[in-house]
């Protein structure tokens, strides 16, 4: 299936779950403009519906929930990715599950998956905080390869890196040859707000290490997802989590070009020359129009929640058609909630 028919089937199903009602004002600056929506987040972002239907459900005995990365299929089909070891296929048109196989390690340990790419045979990419490792799968869950990771984005001892905060997103850029994975925070010996990004060249249909880049967040906030746009840029969700007060999440459209490569920095401080991936504000998501959506605990805004996964599902009218889904951590005060936002690139 296209993917601009499984933008339609996705944006009806998530449609259909909801209430749209008008936006607030938006604080994105943006050289473009989403047009006279009514649920503009950003002059360049709105949101189309949300939809809480798969909330602490459950689907063959698995919890549906702890999502932290989507993918669009081949076949039309959304891939779904739980950070408890589980490998979901979700409908395009309903985001019901029709599909889970358990995921593991070489030696049937369970994984803290947070990344996915589907590639273009149909395998799955899947990266783990874990150690961290990106490793290839099956449509079934068997272990195909596994990646080389640079010494020092290894957790604590073997590297520098803090356990949870590696590899938390993952995507594939256009051409198929690069792939890309986003550390969350950053390691020891670097500044704390610059988080490296990785990278991986295909030669002859195996990776190797590639180029490795800076990126600055914002104050209290991680990387939680990236996904590339067909020009090759990479939208990137930044996140964090305040008690009491609730979430912070921000949608950039962040740019590779002319960024040094760091592979070979010791440590990366924001004053040593080094050229940071460019970076532009979309939207701060505290700006949607809330649609009637509810909280489970304080949020300042109710739709927001622990938001990890983003996918690309289509482009249509100049606009890219996105969809999102918190993670709820299996957790009564958290959401699993999916998004369809359109956003157009600057």
């Amino acid at each position: 299936m296209r993917l601009r028919t499984v933008l339609a089937t996705v944006t009806a199903g998530l449609a259909a779950a909801t209430t749209l009602t008008a936006a607030g004002p938006a604080t994105a600056a943006s050289s473009s403009s989403t047009g006279t929506n009514a649920n503009a987040c950003s002059p360049s972002v709105a949101i189309d519906g949300f939809s809480d239907a798969l909330d602490k459900t459950t689907y063959e005995g698995t919890f549906v929930g702890n999502f932290s990365a989507l993918a669009v299929d081949r076949k039309g089909q959304i891939a779904a990715v739980s950070d408890r070891s589980s490998l979901f296929t979700l409908d395009a048109k309903t985001l019901q599950p029709t599909g889970v196989v358990p995921l593991a390690d070489e030696n049937g340990a369970a994984l803290d998956s947070e990344g996915l790419v589907v590639d273009r045979d149909g395998t799955r990419l899947i990266s783990s905080e874990t150690e961290p490792s990106v490793r290839r799968y099956s449509r079934d869950g068997k272990i195909l390869g596994r990646l080389p990771v640079p010494d020092a984005l290894k957790v604590a001892p073997a590297g520098r890196a803090t356990a949870n905060q590696t590899f938390e997103g993952l995507t594939l850029l256009p051409g198929g040859r690069t792939l890309l994975a986003t550390m969350e925070n950053s390691i020891s010996g670097d500044s704390k707000e610059i988080v490296r990004f990785q990278t991986w060249d295909r030669n002859k249909g195996t990776f190797r290490l590639g180029a490795q880049y800076g990126y600055r967040t914002d104050t209290g906030l991680g990387v939680s997802e990236a996904t590339a746009t067909p020009d090759g840029r990479l939208l990137v969700l930044e996140r964090g989590f305040t008690a009491g007060v609730g979430n912070t999440v921000r949608l950039y459209l962040a740019d590779l070009r002319h960024a040094t490569d760091t592979s070979g920095a010791d440590a990366l401080t924001g004053q040593d020359g080094v050229r940071l991936v460019k970076k532009t504000l979309l939207a701060d998501l505290v700006n949607c129009p809330s649609l009637g959506a509810t909280a489970k605990q304080p949020q300042p805004n109710p739709l927001l929640d622990n938001i990890e996964g983003l996918t690309i599902t289509g482009r249509a009218k100049g606009r890219l058609n996105l969809l999102l889904v918190s993670d709820d951590n299996q957790n009564a005060a958290q959401i699993t909630r999916f998004y369809s936002l359109r956003v157009r690139l600057p």
